[in-house]
């Protein structure tokens, strides 16, 4: 059977990390795909990868390139490329460096994989998956992108913490755009079956809401340089291996809404089915008064994003 094949659009943190977690799963060959600059280093943690078989158990074979043509027939292509956070930088202020970024490495990806389905992850993801839609000309389900899978880990793993549980019995959903805005689902929310108001108290709740949103900046202010990887990257192989192995998986990316939850033509974290085809539908939750207003609010802030774009499609 041929095997699959995923290309990894930038080979920093971010992509190297996802390369390892793919072949250490031994899911499909992986080919990482970087600016000549950026040539040696790339060339020099594929192989690093690889050597890490015969100990691992994995025979995954993992490549290198410069050329896009070498992307050629993907089964998925992850976008990692572009400009990552500073200390005191805010996703937004990414929008126009990583659009343009986007727009070219969409082109050449469309050239060489048109069949292929596209998870982005470069900020202000939201933003970007929309370019990335518009750039492709991909059906809206082959073109998605990662938070809330991130956004919903972080939310679990801060609740296991304040709980002392193990993280595998914390179940939450979050929606929303990627950012301070996003909307924990507390009513969604549980422990093992027990609703997570039964177990914490609502300022307790409030303040692990707080975290979550800010996530990434505590991540980003602790590192000092650059932004997370190792958490985006799980978050992106369980979506990979969603979408390869068609588990029609609820979990909530972004996805391309047309009428879902009041939006329209507007990219955003919503809960969907994620299978062979991709975001193979969008899940529409019922809503109380609390959370249509958080989720308006920030639809709003990826709407206002997104009118930031340069290129206006």
């Amino acid at each position: 059977m041929k095997r699959k094949k995923i290309s990894i659009i930038g080979s920093g943190h971010t992509g190297s990390t996802l390369a390892f977690i793919i072949a250490t799963r031994g899911i499909a060959d992986v080919m990482l795909v970087d600016r000549e600059k950026n040539e040696q280093p790339m060339k020099g943690k594929a192989l690093d990868i690889l050597e890490s078989g015969p100990i691992l158990g994995f025979d995954t074979h993992i490549s290198s390139t410069v050329d896009y043509a070498d992307t050629q027939n993907s089964d998925i292509v992850v976008m990692t490329a572009g400009v990552p956070r500073q200390p005191g930088m805010s996703r937004d202020d990414l929008v126009q460096i990583n659009e343009q970024v986007m727009i070219e490495v969409t082109e050449q990806v469309v050239r060489y994989s048109p069949n292929c389905t596209i998870i982005v992850l470069t900020n202000p993801v939201d933003a970007m998956t929309y370019t990335v839609y518009k750039a492709s000309g991909f059906p809206s389900t082959r073109v998605i992108g990662q938070s809330g899978v991130l956004d919903t880990a972080r939310f679990s793993t801060f609740v296991a913490e304040a709980l002392n549980v193990a993280v595998n019995d914390v179940t939450g959903l979050v929606l929303g755009g990627h950012g301070d805005t996003m909307v924990p689902l507390i009513r969604h929310s549980q422990v093992n079956g027990v609703p997570l108001t039964e177990l914490l108290s609502q300022e307790k709740i409030d303040a692990i809401i707080a975290r979550t949103r800010s996530g990434g900046a505590e991540i980003v202010k602790l590192l000092g340089d650059g932004s997370a990887y190792y958490a985006p990257s799980a978050a992106i192989y369980e979506m990979i291996e969603a979408i390869l192995f068609d588990q029609k998986r609820l979990l909530p990316v972004i996805a391309y809404c047309q009428g879902e939850f009041g939006l329209n033509d507007l990219y955003i974290g919503v809960p969907t089915i994620l299978g062979a085809n991709g975001v193979e539908r969008i899940v529409e939750l019922e809503l109380n008064d609390d959370e249509s207003v958080q989720l308006e609010q920030s639809a709003a802030s990826v709407e206002k994003v997104k009118a930031a774009l340069k290129q206006q499609f």
